[in-house]
């Protein structure tokens, strides 16, 4: 029998994954998926969207020869928050604590992380972001559907198709859900 669950103060997100639900048709978030970095209710949360790559790499982006270890790796979409800054993130699993990050690194450190096996780096432009409170309102409002990371999400491919399999490995009835078409009234 599970206990009883936690008020929403207690309420800790940092390292799930929030999928967008079908009925959220926000231009930004439609059928994204968000790897919440950090979530705090009285301080807010921090995410990256990772499956919205723009269709460049790092090396369209920098040309500087010090960025040239990192000249191929996929630039993502991270959110509608300072979309003139270009950062990078490494994710990597513990099999302790699951899927793990290390968000907002410098050049120099996405280098490093990028020759650690199992490590996936990526480069987001901008972020998502909730101050307190909010992010907590869209949940009440069934906005998003909050779970761990699915144990294969380092192994593949971060494009918009991966809102479908994250959400169909839910439940049966998030499967049914994944294969909606994107505007159901035009059927």
């Amino acid at each position: 029998m599970a206990g009883p669950s936690k008020p929403e103060s207690q309420l800790r997100l940092h390292g799930q994954v929030l999928v967008a639900d079908p009925s959220l048709r926000d231009g930004v978030f439609d059928r994204s998926v968000i790897y919440l970095a950090d979530h705090d209710p009285k301080e807010g949360a921090f995410g990256l969207i990772l499956n919205h790559p723009i269709g460049q790499a790092v090396g369209d982006l920098l040309t500087d020869e010090n960025f040239s270890p990192l000249k191929k790796i996929p630039v993502h979409f991270g959110g509608p928050v300072s979309p003139e800054s270009l950062s990078f993130s490494a994710f990597w699993w513990s099999e302790e604590k699951g899927l793990r990050s290390a968000t907002r690194i410098s050049a120099a450190d996405a280098i490093r992380h990028s020759k650690q096996p199992g490590t996936l780096v990526r480069a987001f432009v901008g972020y998502s972001g909730w101050s307190g409170g909010q992010l907590e309102g869209e949940l009440s409002r069934s906005a998003w559907i909050v779970t761990p990371a699915p144990d294969n999400l380092l192994g593949v491919t971060h494009d918009r198709a991966l809102w479908s399999q994250v959400l169909s490995g839910l439940s049966p009835y998030h499967h049914l859900l994944s294969k909606a078409p994107e505007d159901p009234f035009l059927n």
